[in-house]
């Protein structure tokens, strides 16, 4: 046997024998610092007690004393508070806030302004859409098709309600991994568990196996990424090159999920009142139709058969033997198999008209007939209930999980049960089923492991990405990546301090940002500073508070709201607000997915960004340009990046145009302005400041040269400028045309886009 073949034939042997029990861990290994326990140190020491505000200073003062650097001053008012307005609800403060701010000497007036943005709805608007980063939310299945999900917007609505009740973060992740095991009947919690919906699936796929495996490992990885920090979907073909994850270990996370399908339907009445007389009333208008239903169910019997048939036709032969069992019969496996075939072998109890088009003859006749008796049972019908798309266990016994040789489903390895990280616990989960539901328990297990304090990864890394948000990079500089390739922790003290505040504090997400935007680390100006900038080049230490650029969201609803066009209201499905010609291909905009359909009601259009519709295989093109997450896959953070597109989107968009005429309309609406005022104006509803005298100067020369040829424009009457609607009486329309290039230029500056 030729040596490389020799080597792939032992390889294999050895997978085969392959088990955690008989891996051993090295001490380096063992000693890895994202796999200790948390321990709350005590704050350091430090010489400067005025500046050390909160603990949080005293670690960052201290490693900076250690270096000989000194941190910056406070930043200005205006500053500080355009700041932490943009970073906490994603929206620049107004005019009146910013008065209020600047006349308020009172020496609790930031701590104010910090506690009245964290009560602000649109809080939970800018944080729930960095959760929604992290777990790959979409409103669409991507793949070719990329079909629409109808009803996960309630995910995404689930996402910010959650971060604006302030929901303790243990319950924020038990709802979404075993929500319909913990807290039955709550229609929230399983709204939540469209978490594990977030994949992206290929519906028609003809292997039905692989496209069922395809699934588990996207699972199998997001949760190991998005709660624990660990790159788990490395494992999934061979023990993990780098960390101590083994591929038995991604089998055990993939354990818990085995029996857990699709369950889409309707959603729970929470009032249990009204749930009893809903069930009553369903009860009492199935008792009564239940012979016409039977009928109908009869006639339809053939079209049942010839759609099973047909939808099955591609799959595997096992796939097919499931189908085609009755319930009763079916494995465990062939249970899962059915229910993940069910969307295209299932028939709809009640069709659609082009369906019933297929019956002939009497059958066609009587059906009609049926159908106008059952409609005289109406009025006994409750309500449709909401509908809502998430995952369930398919029955209280799960089927077998094997390790894959290669990650391959037809080369099935060792069997293994659920379990959690060997190096950490080595043993099977303990499993309770659920009283009373159909139900394994077994994600109920799993959410009990990652809630527990004792965990060290899950706090460690909800903490570390909170201050990610805040700064722009994190403690650990990859928030999705604790492992050996991940970066190391810059201040493992206060990370540490941190994630023990964090449990101790009833897991409050608020109460960490309070924490921290209460510091004078935060506070600090981003001046720069060439002796610091030396030692310590990128900022890691913390010496100045790192300027950045507002992501995607925040840009274009900045802009809606300087504009006075931004629509608060909150929730509900995904809108299509208008995008530039060209964008939408003849195939996206006449494919069965539902292509992209733009808003009738101008109102809808200028909803926050976090309810654009997200569709997979057509990002909005303006949230793309600067950096919106890519949905196929966990996003722990965003990459900004400066590019001239962005620079000709903002000038050309006619979206940007028409904004810029609705903020030059706010300022020729203050009636009597003088020229310059009118300028000022413009910077204040921007910057949040007056114009320099320089900027004035800047603002006259330009207006002087744009006027002409606007006046050119006007009478040449080839091209529209332009001029905003509803122009005062009095305003001249070539000047009132000049202000709106103007306003445009504002909005597209550096000092607009990003926050210092």
């Amino acid at each position: 046997m030729r040596p490389v073949v020799l080597l792939l034939a032992l390889g294999a042997a050895t997978l085969a024998l392959y088990s955690a029990e008989t891996h051993q861990f090295t001490d380096a290994q063992k000693s890895f610092w994202s796999l200790q326990p948390v321990k709350k140190p005590a704050a350091p020491a430090v010489k400067n007690q005025q500046w050390a505000k909160n603990p949080i200073d005293a670690f960052i003062f201290a490693k900076l004393q250690d270096q000989g650097l000194q941190p910056n001053p406070r930043a200005d008012k205006l500053t500080l508070l355009r700041r932490v307005t943009e970073d906490v609800t994603g929206l620049p403060p107004t005019q009146e806030v910013i008065q209020q701010f600047l006349n308020d000497n009172s020496p609790d007036a930031y701590e104010k302004v910090v506690d009245r943005l964290l009560a602000s709805p649109a809080y939970g608007e800018r944080w729930g859409r960095h959760w929604l980063d992290v777990v790959r939310y979409a409103d669409s299945n991507g793949f070719k098709a990329d079909e629409t999900r109808p009803n996960i917007w309630r995910y995404r609505d689930y996402a910010i309600k959650s971060f604006n009740d302030d929901k303790p973060y243990d319950r924020f992740v038990k709802e979404q991994i075993a929500g319909d095991e913990l807290y039955p009947g709550d229609p929230d919690a399983l709204i939540a568990m469209g978490y594990n919906r977030n994949w992206i699936d290929e519906t028609n796929a003809a292997g039905l196996i692989t496209r069922r495996q395809e699934t588990l490992d996207d699972m199998t990885a997001i949760t190991g990424q998005a709660f624990m920090g660990l790159t788990y979907g490395c494992a999934r073909c061979h023990d993990h090159k780098f960390d101590p994850i083994l591929q038995k270990d991604y089998y055990r996370l993939q354990a818990f999920f085995a029996n857990t399908v699709a369950g889409d339907g309707p959603l729970p009445l929470k009032d249990p009142e009204q749930r009893k007389k809903y069930e009553e009333q369903k009860a009492l208008w199935e008792e009564k139709t239940k012979d016409i239903r039977a009928e109908m169910a009869t006639i339809l019997d053939p079209l049942r058969i010839a759609k099973a048939k047909n939808g099955a036709n591609t799959f595997e032969e096992p796939v097919k033997t499931a189908i085609f069992k009755k319930p009763e019969e079916r494995t465990a496996w062939e249970a899962v198999m059915y229910k993940t075939a069910e969307a295209r072998v299932a028939f709809d109890e009640e069709p659609d008209a082009r369906t019933l088009r297929t019956l002939k003859g009497d059958a066609a006749k009587r059906y009609a007939e049926l159908k106008k008796q059952l409609a005289e049972f109406d009025s006994l019908r409750p309500a449709p209930l909401p509908q809502g798309q998430f995952m369930v266990d398919v029955s209280a016994t799960a089927p077998p999980t094997y390790i894959l040789r290669g990650g391959n489903p037809d080369l099935k390895g060792e069997e293994v049960q659920p379990g959690f990280l060997s190096i950490l616990d080595p043993t099977d989960a303990k499993i309770t089923p659920p009283a009373g539901i159909n139900s394994t328990g077994r994600r109920s297990a799993l959410a009990a492991w990652l809630t527990d304090p004792k965990n060290p990864l899950v706090a460690r890394v909800m903490v570390n990405r909170i201050w990610h948000y805040h700064f722009g990079h994190g403690i650990v500089a990859t928030p999705g990546d604790f492992g050996r390739m991940g970066a190391r922790p810059t201040h493992p003290e206060l990370l540490d301090y941190l994630a023990s505040y964090f449990v101790e504090n009833g897991w409050s997400i608020k109460k960490v940002n309070r924490l921290i935007l209460l510091s004078n680390t935060y506070q600090q100006s981003a001046d720069f500073q060439e002796v610091s900038a030396q030692k310590d080049p990128d900022d890691k230490l913390l010496w100045r508070w790192p300027r950045k650029r507002l992501e995607a969201e925040a840009i274009r609803d900045s802009m809606l709201q300087v504009s006075g066009l931004l629509n608060a209201k909150m929730g509900g499905p995904g809108v299509f607000p208008p995008v530039p010609a060209g964008t939408i291909s003849e195939l996206s905009a006449t494919a069965a997915a539902g292509g992209w359909k733009t808003e009738k009601d101008a109102l809808q259009n200028n909803r926050r960004s976090v309810y654009i519709f997200v569709r997979r295989n057509l990002r909005y093109p303006m949230l793309m340009e600067f950096d919106s997450a890519n949905t196929f896959e966990s996003c722990d953070f965003r990459k900004p990046t400066v590019t001239p597109a962005q620079a000709l989107d903002l000038m050309n968009n006619d979206l940007v145009l028409d904004w810029a005429r609705a903020f030059t309309g706010r300022v020729l609406n203050d009636s009597g302005l003088s020229p310059e005022a009118q300028v000022d104006r413009a910077f204040k509803l921007a910057y949040g400041r007056s114009a320099t005298q320089e900027e004035q100067k800047l603002a006259a020369d330009f207006l002087a040269r744009q006027i002409p040829i606007m006046q050119a424009r006007i009478a040449s009457g080839k091209d529209k400028p332009p001029v905003p609607s509803d122009l005062p009486a009095g305003i001249d329309a070539a000047r009132a045309a000049a202000l709106v290039d103007l306003s445009q230029m504002l909005l597209n500056s550096n000092e607009f886009l990003y926050l210092n």
